[in-house]
C-alpha cells in the first residue's frame, strides 16, 4: 500500500453465509459491509422488535431489517415506524391469505393487454422484471381483470420474489441477491394512456416503496418520449441521489445499454436480446427459480387450454 492510499475500514459485520463468489463485495449498509454504528443500530432494532412482539422470525432476518434501515438512512425510529406500518398493512390487506390462496387465473389474457412479468436475470444475478405500458388496452384489460386483482397479483409476485426468486438467484450466483432489474417500456405511451392507469401505477409504486423497500436494483425506462425525458431532468435534482443512480432514462436507442447489464441470451428478442422462450417470454417465468422442464410444462398446459 502506498503512503497516499487510504486503507478501507473493515466491516463491523461478517460476510453473510452462503457466499461462494470470490469477487463479491457487499455494498455499504449490507451484511459484510456495516459500520460499527450501523451494526449497533441493527442489533438494537431487532431487540426492540422482539421486546414489543413485532418480530417475525420466519421473515425478519438481518437482511430484511437492513432494507428498512437503509430506506430510512439508518434512522432507527423512522425505520421502526416504517416496518410497523408495513406489518399492519400486511394484516389489513391479507397478505398471508394472498400468498396461500390467490391465483391470477387471467394472466394469459391480461398479458395481451398489459404485459408484466419476471424473466431470467441480469449479469449481477438480479431477476429481470419487465412491464410494457405501451401495449395497454384499458377496455380489454378491465374486461379480463380488475385493478384490485392486479394489485393482489403484484403483492403475490413481491412475496414470490422474497420466498423463491431472490434465494434461488443468491444460490446460483454465490452472493446475496435482494433487488430486481426493471425494464419499463414506454413505447407508444401517450398522456391519455398513462392517465388511464395512473391510480394503479400510484398504488403499485406506494406498495413497492413503503411495503417492500430497497428491492429496486436497476431501473431502465426505455422508449421514453422527449417530454418524459424533459420532465425527468427537472425532477431528478429533487430525488435521493441513491435512487437516481439506479434509474436510466433511455429513448429508442436503448439496446446497447441494456446489453451491458443483461446477457443477450437472457433478454427477450423484442428488446434486442436473443431469448425466445417457447410460448413467449412474458408467460415463461423462466429463471434460476424454475427448472426448465417446469417452464415447458407450464407453457404447454397454457397452450392446451387456449
Amino acid at each position: 500500500m502506498s503512503a497516499t492510499a487510504t486503507p478501507q475500514a473493515a466491516s463491523a459485520s461478517p460476510m453473510p453465509s452462503g457466499v461462494t463468489d470470490p469477487n463479491y463485495q457487499p455494498p455499504p449498509g449490507r451484511l459484510g459491509n456495516l459500520t460499527v454504528v450501523q451494526l449497533h443500530t441493527l442489533e438494537t432494532f431487532k431487540k426492540e422488535l422482539i421486546a414489543e412482539g413485532i418480530f417475525v422470525e420466519e421473515r425478519m432476518d438481518d437482511a430484511f431489517l437492513l432494507r428498512f434501515l437503509r430506506a430510512r438512512k439508518f434512522d432507527l425510529a423512522k425505520a421502526k415506524e416504517m416496518l410497523i406500518a408495513a406489518e399492519q398493512w400486511r394484516k389489513d390487506y391479507g397478505v398471508d391469505d394472498i400468498i396461500k390462496n390467490f391465483e391470477f387465473t387471467e394472466k394469459r389474457e391480461v398479458d395481451k393487454w398489459y404485459p408484466q412479468y419476471y424473466h431470467r436475470t441480469d449479469k449481477d444475478g438480479r431477476p429481470i422484471y419487465i412491464e410494457r405500458l405501451g401495449q395497454l388496452d384499458i377496455t380489454a384489460l378491465y374486461a379480463a381483470t380488475t385493478q384490485e386483482r392486479q394489485l393482489k397479483r403484484l403483492v403475490k409476485e413481491y412475496e414470490i420474489s422474497a420466498i423463491d426468486r431472490f434465494p434461488a438467484c443468491s444460490k446460483t450466483f454465490g452472493h446475496p441477491v435482494e433487488t430486481s432489474c426493471t425494464i419499463l417500456d414506454l413505447y407508444n405511451v401517450s398522456v391519455s394512456k398513462f392517465y388511464q392507469v395512473k391510480d394503479y401505477v400510484s398504488q403499485a409504486s406506494s406498495i413497492s416503496q413503503d411495503r417492500y423497500p430497497e428491492t429496486m436494483g436497476k431501473f431502465y425506462i426505455i422508449n421514453a418520449p422527449w417530454a418524459f425525458s424533459a420532465v425527468w431532468s427537472v425532477v431528478k435534482p429533487w430525488l435521493d441521489p441513491v435512487t437516481v443512480a439506479k434509474i436510466s432514462i433511455l429513448g429508442s436507442g436503448y439496446q446497447e445499454t441494456l446489453l451491458q447489464q443483461i446477457p443477450a441470451e437472457n433478454l427477450p428478442k423484442e428488446f434486442g436480446g436473443t431469448c425466445q422462450c417457447p410460448g413467449g417470454c412474458s408467460l415463461s417465468d423462466a429463471g434460476p427459480w424454475k427448472k426448465e422442464e417446469e417452464v415447458d410444462q407450464k407453457l404447454q398446459a397454457g397452450n392446451a387450454v387456449h
